[in-house]
């Protein structure tokens, strides 16, 4: 179980890795693939971007820990949000150093 708990929370770290990769590309090009743009829409849509990637970042973290505790498994649930949250602090080094290079 607890190489199942580590494999998951390293493969759902990655893919909010890959996920918060894909939306900050998406937004850093924005302009470019919308033009410049004056009007309220933008604001919005920017707003909805964000509160659907919360959503989808927020059930790649907490997912399967969740339904581990409802299913009873109180321990390997915390031990499989510890290992998510510590392969998302390791990317999150990562990235820093990266940008520091």
């Amino acid at each position: 179980m607890r190489n199942k708990n580590i494999l998951y929370s390293f493969l759902s770290s990655l893919g909010v890795l890959i996920y918060v990769s894909g939306v900050a590309w998406f937004l850093s090009n924005g302009e470019k693939i919308f033009g410049k743009s004056q009007s309220m829409g933008m604001p919005v849509a920017f707003l909805l971007v964000f509160v659907l990637s919360a959503a989808i970042t927020g059930s790649l973290v907490f997912g399967y820990p969740v339904w581990q505790y409802l299913d009873g498994k109180k321990k390997e649930a915390l031990k499989a949000l510890g290992w998510n949250l510590g392969f998302l602090a390791i990317f999150t080094i990562l990235a820093l150093v990266l940008i520091a290079i």
